[in-house]
């Protein structure tokens, strides 16, 4: 199976059409992306379809997928596409299978590790910002409790819990 972020040599191997490729709406569908943001990260350099049909399609595989998801991941924990490109990049070449001098080696891990610790970061403060959220939404709930009898919740709305152990997962208000 192919690595996550494995496409050969930056982003840019083209291939033949096969039954393993899929046109760009069942990628947009696999991923919950809009053809206009797959398309977007195309004109990016983030991701470039592995084939073209002959009518001039883009056709996707399974690692293209792949990478796809790995954007997607990226995205709401607030990296730029030039720090998406620059940490895609460095993988690419992590797993080119061609033997790396020490250094090289070393200096592609750095920029990797870089990523993982602002990552890492960002989940914190986005864990924080889930769990003053999810109390403001219960402390509304309890309001409109207390206030009497309400009108039938709709099934389908959403409602709000507490999610277990997240208290322990949030650090006190600085």
């Amino acid at each position: 199976m192919e690595a996550p972020f494995s496409r050969g040599h930056g982003g840019r191997r083209k291939g033949t059409v096969n039954s393993q490729h899929m046109q760009i709406g069942e990628v947009a569908r696999r991923t919950e992306l809009s053809l206009r943001t797959i398309r977007h990260y195309e004109e990016s350099g983030l991701v470039v379809p592995s084939a073209r049909s002959r009518g001039g399609f883009r056709l996707y595989t399974e690692g293209d997928v792949a990478r796809l998801m790995v954007i997607r991941r990226m995205k709401p924990l607030g990296f730029t596409l030039d720090e998406m490109r620059d940490l895609l990049e460095a993988v690419d070449r992590l797993d080119t299978g061609e033997e790396l001098a020490p250094d090289e080696r070393e200096a592609l891990l750095d920029r990797v590790r870089v990523y993982e610790r602002s990552a890492a970061e960002q989940v914190v403060k986005l864990r924080t910002q889930l769990a003053r959220a999810e109390e403001f939404a219960l402390t509304l709930r309890t309001r409109l409790e207390r206030s009497g009898p309400q009108a039938p919740q709709d099934p389908h709305e959403p409602r709000v819990t507490a999610l277990p152990g997240l208290e322990r997962a949030v650090p006190p208000e600085a």
